[in-house]
């Protein structure tokens, strides 16, 4: 882990945050590659927090040791948190310009370079398959049915089992088949139902399988490649060691296409841009291994000779400009070269002296630690990069290589440091990063020039959203914008869903409140529902006709405290009684009072108090006033 994604963690999973420490969240990390094989250590710390902090509130553990401890006893935890780490956002055609640019003008040139034999795709990070399906149609459409089945392999990987289960279906919903064309999904799918599924003949020619970018062995001999939107979740770092892997992947002629928030500016020995708008790119150079592989130079054990044998070897070694300091098993040193003496000041007197009392065992690097490594390990150490300054002398770069010594037999005979001179080779990065940088810096300015042009007759309405080629900072901050969006996507779906079921039980709702308006309304009596504390819920047309009192003057009053011609002051204890429970169930309490309506007429009415829904000590009553008179209030 580069210094500063350990910045990342530690900014992330600060003790103020809960969740613990830097080093705990790694050894989450190692627990999974261990236990699934999901090396998550190459993405980008931000995000992959992000997500696993969500996981961990979703199942309520607050800390990475407890969450640890839980994935060890519960396995379908895994399948939970990488469900949420692998965010498969994806969809047919997506950023259909892109893959318009592609059928119509790069395509048709990649098919030219192969007019027969088998042509080979790869979908890396194919997620749920609807990016190979679409390579599938692109390929079908510019070959033909029959030519494709015979001459078109795509191969579809991803590290997400489930989203691969799914892909291999290749059944989709309505909503996920809504971005085809509709001459295309009639073409190329099957309905059954309220499903879509890929024609099975051309199904055949789509494989899926289980690979990750990170670790897995890259697939060879690709003519077009698509890895769209998955570099952006990774560093830097390991962004460079997957485009080495993509470059060993594309034959000469290949093409690559990646998501709009990746491109690869820094990779310029490896790709050169198509069409840097729509993230179209292909290979640079000859064939390379997907990873590089650093020689170790190990000292020769030569068998017994005469003196001439050892004063000629004594002297190559003396004459080597590899700088060399050998120690016996005891750490003394036993003779160092002409190299050595020179850079490190030793002489003929440090013979035979610890070599922990020379300057050289910790200056320029700690060598004494390295030294002793190697021993116990009994395998070669190596420090790289190591700065080394002298007086009125330019400044050089080491790599350190500290080798144990061991006869034919394995005996161990003592220890040799090699300081390998890689200043040139240091000198020849600086300068070919800083040419990348310049490139860079061309690549940005040459957009922004083609954007002001492309943007006159639209009067600049839009001069940033075409903006492409930025700085490295500006470009880092959109791939997190990118990612965010992709998890925005994911919780807007679901809550769209949850908007839709609570549109359907408020139209519930909704109908049964208009159902309960209209019988209370159709009432002759006057009728009045009060809560547990006695204040009136519901007052019905004919008890507003009644007493001349409003609906929504008396909503939310107190009975007691409502100016009508009926004396609460005998209904209240008799309400009071039934909200208590004191009346026996399906009993109601029912009693004749005189009363003045509205007109200031006396007239007679029988009150019915009865709880809510027949039950004692329920939340309500229901207060029925009925006027005994012939005449109608």
């Amino acid at each position: 882990m580069d210094e500063e994604d350990g910045g990342a963690v530690r900014e992330a999973a600060e003790p103020g945050t809960g969740y613990g420490t830097a080093e705990e969240f790694e050894g989450l990390l190692e627990h999974l590659k261990e236990a699934r094989g999901f090396d998550f250590t190459g993405y980008k710390r931000a995000s992959l927090l992000r997500r696993v902090h969500r996981r961990m509130d979703d199942v309520g553990v607050g800390r990475y040791e407890e969450y640890h401890d839980r994935l060890e006893v519960d396995a379908d935890e895994f399948t939970a948190l990488f469900n949420t780490i692998l965010i498969n956002v994806t969809s047919f055609f997506r950023d259909l310009e892109a893959w318009d640019r592609l059928r119509s003008d790069l395509l048709p040139q990649v098919l030219s370079h192969r007019p027969s034999g088998p042509i080979r795709a790869w979908s890396a990070g194919c997620a749920s398959g609807q990016e190979a399906y679409t390579v599938a149609i692109c390929l079908a459409e510019a070959l033909g049915p029959e030519e494709f089945r015979e001459r078109v392999k795509i191969y579809a990987t991803d590290a997400d089992e489930d989203a691969l289960a799914q892909a291999r279906t290749a059944t989709y919903t309505d909503r996920e088949v809504r971005s085809l064309p509709p001459e295309l999904l009639e073409k190329y799918f099957e309905q059954h139902g309220t499903r879509y599924t890929f024609r099975q003949d051309l199904r055949r020619s789509v494989i899926f399988g289980r690979a990750d970018l990170v670790q897995d062995a890259p697939i060879s001999h690709v003519d077009l490649l698509t890895c769209r939107n998955t570099l952006m979740y990774l560093t830097a770092e390991t962004q460079a060691r997957i485009a080495e892997r993509l470059h060993y992947s594309l034959k000469p002629e290949g093409l690559l296409f990646l998501g709009k928030a990746e491109m690869l500016l820094s990779q310029s020995s490896l790709f050169s841009p198509v069409d840097l708008k729509n993230r179209f790119f292909r290979r640079v150079g000859g064939a390379r291994t997907p990873s590089r592989i650093t020689a170790t130079v190990a000292p020769a054990v030569y068998p017994p000779a005469g003196d001439d044998a050892t004063t000629l070897r004594a002297e190559a070694l003396a004459a080597s400009p590899v700088a060399q300091i050998v120690l016996n098993q005891a750490g003394e040193v036993v003779l160092s070269n002409h190299r050595a003496d020179t850079l490190f000041g030793l002489s003929a007197s440090d013979t035979g002296r610890p070599f922990q009392d020379l300057e050289v065992s910790y200056r320029p690097v700690e060598l004494r630690s390295a030294v002793e490594q190697a021993h116990t390990q009994r395998r070669t150490v190596w420090i790289r990069d190591v700065e080394f300054t002298r007086p009125r002398a330019d400044r050089t770069f080491f790599d350190v290589q500290v080798v144990p010594l061991r006869n034919p037999q394995g005996h161990t005979l003592g220890t040799a440091v090699v300081f390998i001179d890689v200043s040139r080779s240091r000198q020849l990065q600086d300068e070919l990063e800083d040419a990348h940088r310049q490139l860079e810096t061309a690549y940005e300015e040459l957009q922004s020039t083609n954007e002001e042009l492309e943007t006159t007759n639209e009067e600049l309405q839009s001069t940033v959203e075409e903006l492409e080629t930025t700085n490295e900072e500006l470009h880092s901050t959109n791939e997190e914008l990118e990612t965010m969006n992709e998890e925005l996507q994911s919780m807007n779906d679901e809550l769209q869903n949850s908007n839709h079921e609570l549109r359907l039980r408020t139209d519930e709702v909704s109908a049964l409140n208009g159902y309960m308006e209209g019988v209370f309304a159709s009432l002759r009596v006057g009728v009045a529902v009060v809560d547990a504390d006695m204040r009136v819920t519901v007052w019905n047309a004919w008890a507003a006709d009644l007493w001349g009192v409003r609906a929504d003057e008396a909503a939310g009053e107190h009975l007691l405290n409502l100016d009508i011609g009926l004396p609460l002051h005998e209904v209240g204890p008799v309400v009071r009684t039934v909200l208590a429970g004191e009346v026996l169930a399906g009993e109601d309490a029912v009693f004749e009072l005189a009363a003045v309506n509205r007109r200031g007429r006396s007239i007679r009415v029988q009150v019915t108090v009865s709880s809510l829904a027949g039950t004692p000590g329920s939340s309500g009553a229901l207060v029925v006033m009925d006027q005994l008179d012939d005449d109608a209030p």
